[in-house]
């Protein structure tokens, strides 16, 4: 077994359009490889800078997300029936050596939200003229039921 502490430069396009791992920042990666009969079990987590836009107010957050990471890469090619069963990519160590990138990748984008928000009891904009409802508490709209509206100019009042 080995241990393996390190911080590693984050490849681009790693996330989705509203979320991703923030350009330039590192991954900081605390991981253990394992040997097991079948190959190596790599475990451990990734610590990463994440930057987004709240799906409910649009502003730009920052924050970090640490996210587990589990694989095994086989030494050899398993049997047939195996195979059949697993519906996953299979990983393998080729000539000594095994590509780490597409699984920190998968565990990294797959634990992003999909509804990013940059706190959870953001309030988001107005649906009526888009204020931002933090910066105006108790701010709403009053809403005439259209059915009424021919009614309204009656009494002589705009509202």
């Amino acid at each position: 077994m080995r241990i393996f502490n390190e911080r590693i430069p984050v490849p681009e396009e790693f996330g989705t359009p509203l979320i991703k791992v923030t350009p330039g920042t590192d991954l900081d990666l605390e991981l253990r490889f394992e040997a097991v009969h079948e190959g190596i079990l790599v475990s451990g987590s990734v610590l990463v800078e994440v930057t987004g836009e709240c799906s409910r107010c649009l502003e730009t957050f920052e924050d970090e997300l640490e996210v587990d990471v589990q694989e095994l890469f086989f030494y050899e090619e398993p049997p047939a029936d195996f195979l059949e069963q697993e519906e996953d990519q299979q990983r393998w160590v080729e000539h000594d050596s095994i590509d780490l990138e597409p699984v920190l990748r998968d565990a990294v984008v797959t634990a992003l939200p999909f509804q990013p928000v940059c706190r959870e009891d953001c309030e988001g904009l107005c649906s009526e003229c888009g204020i931002h409802l933090a910066d105006e508490p108790g701010h709403h709209h009053e809403v005439l039921d259209p059915r009424w509206a021919a009614l309204q100019g009656l009494t002589g009042e705009e509202n």
